[in-house]
């Protein structure tokens, strides 16, 4: 028989974890979008700041990335990796207005060289301010305890 899991709110290291993991797959998306940029200019670079349409295109990618896994499964790609999952007080995935306000305050806790981040080294119940405003919070679930040895052969 199996111990219940016992969650709780995650810590920094393991959000910075999961966020390195989501900056390449989103870093790989964003490369892909530009591509047919490049293509229309010939094979030219596509200079930061000069196609307003790329800047749309590449911020609406970064915010279908993050708020479309928060609200359908509560973890992006990066997250499940780490064990983590966006939810409500309540146990269930943000809705859109709770996962667009995470990501815009998330974005924002950035500006004053990551306190919003850091804030959950102070806060009582371990919330950033991206938990706190948008009425969320970052779970761990810590994976089951493997009990059987190395290529499957369990011993008694």
């Amino acid at each position: 028989m199996s111990k219940p899991v016992t969650v709780q709110n995650s810590g920094l290291l393991r959000r910075f974890g999961a966020m390195f993991y989501d900056i390449l797959l989103v870093c790989a998306l964003m490369f892909l979008v530009t591509l047919p940029f490049i293509g229309y200019l010939g094979g030219e670079a596509v200079k930061p700041g000069t196609n307003p349409l790329l800047s749309v295109c590449l911020a609406i990618v970064v915010y279908g990335f993050f708020v479309g896994f928060w609200v359908k499964s509560g973890s992006t790609l990066g997250m499940l990796a780490w064990g983590l999952r966006v939810e409500l007080p309540n146990g269930q995935t943000p809705d859109l207005g709770a996962a667009s306000l995470r990501f815009v305050v998330a974005l924002l806790a950035w500006v004053p060289l990551g306190l919003g981040f850091l804030w959950q080294l102070w806060d009582k119940d371990r919330l950033t301010w991206h938990d706190r405003l948008s009425g969320t919070r970052l779970i761990h679930y810590p994976r089951p305890k493997r009990t059987n040895k190395p290529g499957g052969v369990q011993r008694s």
